[in-house]
């Protein structure tokens, strides 16, 4: 795993992607790329093996007669 941005690396990159932050907002949004890249690690750690992608799905379609 990568190592955690810091508020200040956060605010470089917000202001490379023409998205300066003030102040008050770096380790705000330091923590919440932090997070949101932890549950992108989690996801990417998962086997879903012969599972079809989502797009193969087609609602409706299916056994009418399975139980939940």
């Amino acid at each position: 795993m990568t190592s955690e941005l810091a508020p200040q690396e956060t605010a470089r990159g917000a202001l490379r992607a023409g998205l300066p932050l003030g102040e008050g907002r770096h380790e705000g949004v330091a923590m919440t790329a932090n997070y949101i890249h932890s549950v992108i690690s989690t996801l990417r750690e998962l086997d879903f093996g012969e599972t079809p992608p989502a797009s193969s799905y087609r609602a409706g379609q299916g056994n009418a007669d399975a139980t939940v």
